[in-house]
């Protein structure tokens, strides 16, 4: 029994690497931007594919794989992404131009899609304890949401030394560990009843997700909103096919009735929501960093290294606020911090800016905490084993979701932000900069002023979109709290979310 134990023990360090790989991926490239643009000549645009095509693609994905992972094995799916994700980490590492980074970014999201569902339902086989499951669980998560907010930290340091491709190269490494590893240490599971594959349902739901955030890009950026518009209508309508599709079915691609269950439908939204606020905040705070303050990518990485601390702490002390109060209370009440947080970077201006800058980013990652672990056990904890990879994935869902559209519509309204303040003159301060170098003195200074104090305006607005979206989702997590509550940490074995 302990040899079980500790295997499965050690299998969790096992499940960890990947876990912390495709959550650094999708936000590792924040302080490479500028190096990368620079390099390749990447416009705006292309920019913003870059950094959100590849959560868009594993967002739209990772209820298939899911699904698959139940159906034909959860091991093997994950190797076989893990070998793939290593794979095109190396190509993307040596791209040549926007279009094959782009493309490639997105064929990682396919690989990443594959291991996040396949690491935690594998929890699930492994730890057969409530409490250790608990735990297991916390600390899965800590990987996830820590590896997110500390992409942007390790990215830095690599480019301090290196080339913009050093930042793929570091997922290499721990693909292979699981690789070697992963057949000895951890259990196969495979599940008859899991839900099929339906390759309509994952045209569809794949087609809504980019056709809705392709529209919500291109409103504000292009001058004529006809085909942004129309990409937007078009997205809704097939998500709405999608639905009334998975309601029919019998065995769905998403199980969309888990949605009846109100703490179960406030823990997704919370998900989504909160991840769209850490997302904008990180990208904007990354570029302030450095193009504003003026530090170099290594110092402007230990600088944002408080928001990786402090989802570390929020996510591993979540248990114990559990034991102490309802799981709802401490969700509610870790997303009102998070709020103050964000408003302290409303608040950053002249030569106070980087302590409120460092302080907000801990106190806004400190809050998500609560909602991060014990939302991840309640969302897995709602559905029997067999259809664990299928839960999981629907709460990846709403982590990569929430990322992209942070990058997408949170970056496209700093943007928006940006040009009014610069009379649309300047299309990023990135290339605002870059064009300063190339400038006399008398001409680079009111440009880099006006350029800063347009960045640092819609740095100001993210951090108030981002306390509406927390405040918000605190009050939503209180209103649809169930009317008794167990605790989060230990997952419930039937399939009924409302005793969770």
């Amino acid at each position: 029994m302990e040899m079980r134990t500790n295997r499965a023990w050690l299998g969790l360090i096992v499940l960890v690497l990947p876990t912390l790989i495709v959550a650094m991926d999708m936000t590792a490239l924040l302080l490479a931007l500028p190096k990368l643009s620079a390099d390749l000549g990447a416009s705006s645009v292309e920019q913003l594919w870059i950094s959100d095509g590849y959560g868009l693609v594993v967002a739209g994905l990772v209820i298939t794989a899911g699904t698959l992972g139940d159906r034909i094995g959860r091991r093997r799916v994950l190797l076989a992404g893990g070998a793939a994700f290593a794979v095109l980490s190396v190509v993307a590492a040596f791209a040549v131009d926007p279009l094959m980074l782009i493309i490639v970014r997105a064929l990682l999201g396919v690989a990443g899609a594959t291991l996040t569902p396949s690491t935690l339902a594998l929890i699930t086989n492994m730890f057969r304890d409530e409490r250790e499951r608990g735990k297991a669980i916390s600390i899965w998560a800590t990987c996830q949401f820590t590896g997110g907010a500390l992409g942007p930290v390790l990215a830095g340091l690599l480019l301090q030394h290196f080339w913009w491709g050093s930042v793929f190269l570091i997922a290499v490494p721990p693909m292979v560990i699981l690789l070697a590893a992963g057949p000895f240490l951890l259990p196969e599971f495979r599940s008859d009843r899991a839900g099929r594959l339906d390759p309509a349902s994952v045209a569809l739901s794949m087609a809504a997700v980019l056709l809705m955030v392709y529209g919500f890009k291109q409103l504000a950026i292009e001058g004529r909103p006809v085909v942004p518009s129309v990409a937007l209508v078009v997205g809704a309508l097939l998500g709405a096919v999608f639905v009334r599709r998975q309601l029919r079915m019998e065995t769905p691609l998403l199980d969309l009735r888990l949605f009846r269950s109100r703490p179960f439908t406030a823990v997704i939204v919370g998900l989504i929501f909160a991840g769209m606020a850490m997302a904008g905040t990180g990208l904007l705070v990354t570029q302030y960093l450095q193009n504003v303050l003026g530090h170099s990518p290594a110092a402007a990485a230990m600088l944002f290294a408080p928001m990786g601390l402090g989802v570390a702490a929020g996510t591993m002390t979540a248990p114990a606020l559990a034991r102490r109060m309802k799981p709802a209370t401490a969700i509610s009440g870790g997303l009102a911090v998070s709020a103050l947080g964000s408003l302290l970077l409303a608040a950053v201006h002249g030569q106070g800016a980087l302590p409120l800058i460092m302080v907000g980013i801990t106190v806004l990652a400190l809050g998500t905490g609560p909602l991060f672990a014990l939302g991840t056990g309640l969302v897995v904890g709602s559905v029997p084993p067999e259809r664990a990879g299928s839960a999981a994935s629907m709460s990846e869902t709403g982590n990569y979701l929430g990322g992209s559209l942070g990058f997408a519509v949170l970056g496209v309204l700093a943007a928006v932000v940006y040009r009014d303040g610069t009379d649309g003159t300047s299309d990023s301060l990135a290339g605002a900069v870059a064009a300063a170098h190339h400038l006399p003195a008398s001409q680079a200074a009111p440009l880099l002023h006006t350029a800063r104090a347009a960045f640092t305006t819609s740095l100001h607005v993210t951090g108030f979109v981002a306390a509406a979206l927390f405040a918000g989702l605190a009050a939503l997590t209180l209103i649809m709290r169930p009317a008794s509550s167990q605790s989060a940490t230990e997952p419930a074995p039937a399939p009924e979310p409302e005793t969770v």
